[in-house]
């Protein structure tokens, strides 16, 4: 993981590099600076400081100083690039063109830039409906559920390019959405799934698989049958989404299944899709497609601006 993200000139190394000089091995303070301390006041104005295990993927800003911070408090020196941020893999990966295995379905919400259509709050009826079929879909939400969509506040419906449609609280807080519009799955939006992780289906992909997804190809089956993967295995003892170390999923997941993927060594979601086949299956052929990117850290939907 970088403590610099340089932008993209001529400049950006001279810059990480004085920027390293000055605070690997520093404790980070609120107003002293001195041979073992650096005072936050002095850091540069597009700066965020990341505390140990916190991921840094979201709202990617190419000019920023990313400063890590290790379990002892001090400044991280670089790291190998394989330990860069996910949104950092994402910029690389941006202008290449789109993938031949990318699911047409979903291609308008992969794309960079989203510009929201037109917003419209829905009626009691129609929230409760939703609110139903989000319980159904994602059981494990039903002690969250007051939290995520509050009796008295406003849903808020927002179109997208290709029928797709996006469900947000009071039009600002991104929630979930229907790809293929009003009849078809609810997908949670991944800011969703980051406040409550275990309440989603959720598979692993080894570390050689996250620059494909993140580019909104389909994912293959290696990527979750390697060492580094994980699907769905039963145990003996605990409730769904309880107990694991890695919060391994207990129950095979059907094709169809709206499933959320985690990254080899990172502890946030990095995208959501739909499986294409079962996961049984995929355990026997290990080979083939196995899900299709609904959504993904980076992609248009996921930097789309609401307000």
């Amino acid at each position: 993981m970088p403590l610099v993200v340089p932008p993209e000139t001529t400049n950006a190394p001279d810059k990480t590099e004085e920027w390293t000089r000055k605070l690997v091995g520093k404790t980070l303070s609120e107003d002293t600076t001195s041979e073992t301390m650096f005072c936050k006041r002095d850091l540069p104005e597009v700066c965020r400081v990341i505390a140990p295990g916190q991921i840094v993927t979201k709202d990617y800003r190419p000019e920023r100083l990313n400063v890590q911070v290790k379990e002892d408090g001090t400044v991280a020196v670089n790291q190998q690039q394989t330990n860069k941020p996910y949104l950092h893999l994402y910029a690389l990966l941006k202008n290449q063109s789109l993938k031949a295995n990318q699911n047409p379905l979903f291609l308008s919400l992969s794309i960079a830039s989203i510009t929201p259509g037109t917003k419209s709050k829905l009626k009691s009826s129609v929230q409760r409906s939703l609110r139903q079929s989000l319980l159904t879909t994602f059981p494990l939400l039903t002690p969250h559920i007051d939290a995520i969509l509050p009796k008295k506040s406003d849903l808020t419906a927002i179109k997208l390019p290709d029928r797709a449609v996006l469900y947000a609280l009071d039009a600002s807080t991104p929630l979930f959405f229907q790809p293929e519009g009003n009849h078809g799955p609810i997908v949670p939006h991944l800011r969703l799934v980051h406040r409550y992780p275990d309440a989603f289906p959720s598979v692993r992909i080894d570390r050689g698989a996250v620059r494909f997804v993140l580019s909104g190809a389909t994912l293959m089956a290696p990527g979750l049958t390697s060492p580094g993967g994980r699907l769905p295995e039963e145990r003996d003892t605990g409730e769904e989404g309880e107990g694991e170390v890695d919060g391994r999923w207990s129950r095979e997941l059907e094709k169809g299944e709206v499933v959320v993927v985690k990254a080899e060594g990172k502890v946030e979601a990095c995208a959501v899709g739909v499986l294409v086949v079962g996961t049984r299956e995929v355990k026997e052929k290990k080979k083939g497609p196995v899900i299709e990117d609904a959504h993904f850290l980076g992609d248009g939907l996921w930097c789309m601006h609401l307000d």
